[in-house]
């Protein structure tokens, strides 16, 4: 008697999905837990996989029919051969890419070695590799490193942090303490100390995601990670099968046509992170996130730091009045500004590097001579070397690959999440992302709101957004209001003797629905959290103001700018 195949639970309240694409055709041979048709929600896309090895008999229903669960999808003839699989009708790409191999098209084998193979374990691979072994699959994930964690534990966000909090220490203690009291006769730095902190704190966090992995009973494949098509990748050319495979590689520093770097004197943010020596001069390129905090680290320790940026703005993509008051309070730290410019030579000499500078939009050259010199121009997608293209996953201009809403390639059994995919390079976006994957892929309904993705600037003072700018509203023509509320007015700020800057919340004229906070002043990336809930819940400007905040706190700024937006703040 045939086997039918029908349309399994699709997840709380969901009832009904539409017949995306038949994945196997009449007549063709299916093996057991080979994916038969995929289905589509507006939550969940599901791979429905044949229960039992045979030969598909018939399409019950059509492309693009609307099923109810329970339905029958297919009947399958358990034990029957059936003629073999046209490559072309598997897997026609979902997005335009070279035509894959066939044997990239291939169905993965019946057995695989594991359920899940994700390549990469920074924050967005590692987290979904344990989120997929907490939902029962068997997970291997690829790193080449010789320590988990990715750039960010490595050496991206977690020693800068470290560095940061050390020369704000130092920095404090100089400058800041007598207004308290606090008097020190003298303040010296001991940089091989502060380093030695650095690396302990990046060593304690790399092996607590190794004891994450063994805690999950994930399995660390060490080497390099190469696609090979559906269901199958080498390892140092050793081949792996998987049912899923997903590609987390992460991002690389981008570089700039003509400069060399070395890491020494020309460094990107590794080599940033690394010095063993203060510069007298340090001229970063690049007005962005990485180089400003990188540039705060020895600002605070004795560089002179000068800022070429090819705009003529601090911080593109954050709200104009916040970018305009981040770069007064900079200038005021001490920081040189050369906006509006473009680097066009590097030039090493004993000394260390002369840069020539000129107007963004052409003009007269000038010099800039350094010690060391930081580029720090973004991140590009880390997607070369892997074997994608030869395997036809499709890739955008900027190398980033092609995935749908649901992070799948346009080869089956293939997805891709973080920095390599389209959308900002966070580490919290990857792993919201690899989170979401993983419970797709367990048949749930993972989902990301890119809508409430906050970012932080981790200076002093500290930046942070979440939602829509005031230019962003302007250009979609949405009607908005606005409540802002200065530190200089909270009172938890007077105390800390931190009161520059100021919380600005954007809703919606009519319904008062939150659709954007930004912050700049002390604590501002743990104060976005507040907002970033109240966004990903739809809250109003009202509901964060009528809230009950703890006083003396900074929270209280973001309940008074909330008030403000109505025109009702208390205490200004």
């Amino acid at each position: 008697m045939p086997t039918e195949i029908k349309v399994p639970t699709l997840g709380e309240s969901v009832t009904t999905a539409t017949v995306g694409k038949w994945l196997k055709q009449p007549g063709e041979a299916v093996k057991e837990d080979e994916p038969v048709v995929e289905l589509e929600t507006d939550k969940v896309s599901v791979e429905v996989p044949a229960p039992a090895a045979g030969r598909l008999e018939n399409h019950a229903v059509k492309e693009g029919d609307e099923v109810e669960v329970g339905a029958v999808l297919a009947l399958l003839e358990a034990g029957a051969a059936g003629k073999a699989a046209a490559p072309a009708a598997q897997a026609a790409p979902a997005q335009a890419a070279p035509a894959p191999k066939a044997e990239a098209q291939a169905a993965p084998p019946a057995e695989t070695d594991y359920d899940v193979v994700v390549i990469g374990a920074g924050p967005g691979g590692y987290v979904c590799a344990i989120r997929a072994a907490q939902l029962g699959f068997k997970v291997a994930c690829v790193e080449k490193r010789a320590t988990l964690g990715g750039t960010c534990l490595n050496v991206g966000c977690i020693p800068s942090k470290a560095l940061l909090q050390s020369s704000e220490n130092y920095h404090a203690a100089g400058h800041d303490f007598a207004a308290h009291g606090v008097l020190i006769d003298s303040v010296k730095l001991d940089l091989a100390k502060m380093q030695a902190r650095k690396a302990d704190i990046v060593g304690a966090n790399v092996k607590g995601v190794e004891f994450l992995f063994k805690k999950n009973g994930i399995t660390w494949l060490k080497g390099h990670g190469k696609v090979e098509g559906t269901g199958r990748l080498s390892v140092d050319g050793k081949p792996v099968t998987a049912k899923h495979i997903i590609i987390a590689s992460g991002s690389d520093s981008a570089n700039l046509p003509g400069i060399e770097v070395d890491e020494k004197v020309i460094v990107t943010s590794t080599g940033a992170l690394e010095l063993s020596e203060v510069p007298k001069r340090l001229v970063v390129i690049g007005g962005g996130v990485i180089g400003l905090e990188l540039g705060s680290v020895w600002h605070r320790l004795g560089a002179e730091v000068t800022v070429v940026e090819f705009l003529d703005r601090l911080v593109p993509g954050t709200d104009n009045e916040v970018a305009a008051q981040f770069q007064k309070l900079l200038t005021k730290q001490g920081f040189k500004m050369k906006l509006g410019h473009k680097v066009t030579k590097a030039e090493k000499t004993k000394k260390g590097v002369v840069l020539s500078i000129e107007p963004s939009a052409g003009g007269a050259v000038e010099t800039l001579e350094a010690d060391v010199v930081l580029v720090a121009v973004g991140r590009t997608a880390a997607s070369k070397n892997m074997g994608l293209e030869e395997a036809g996953i499709a890739l955008d201009k900027r190398g980033r690959v092609e995935v749908d809403a649901h992070y799948a390639t346009n080869v089956p059994g293939i997805y891709a999440i973080g920095d390599v995919i389209a959308g900002p390079m966070l580490a919290h976006k990857a792993e919201e992302e690899g989170v979401a994957l993983a419970e797709l892929l367990a048949g749930q309904a993972g989902h990301v709101n890119y809508d409430a993705i906050p970012g932080v600037i981790y200076t002093w003072p500290e930046v942070a957004s979440v939602g829509f700018t005031e230019e962003q509203l302007k250009d979609k023509g949405v009607a908005y209001k606005t409540g802002k509320f200065p530190f200089l007015a909270n009172g938890r700020a007077r105390a800390l003797g931190m009161t520059d800057g100021f919380v600005k919340v954007l809703a919606d004229k009519q319904t008062d629905r939150v659709l954007g906070v930004h912050i700049i002043g002390p604590a501002a990336g743990e104060l976005i959290a507040e907002a970033t809930m109240a966004i990903e819940f739809g809250a109003s400007a009202e509901d964060i103001g009528r809230v009950c905040h703890a006083h003396p706190t900074l929270s209280e700024a973001v309940k008074e700018a909330a008030l403000g937006a109505d025109n009702r703040a208390i205490n200004i």
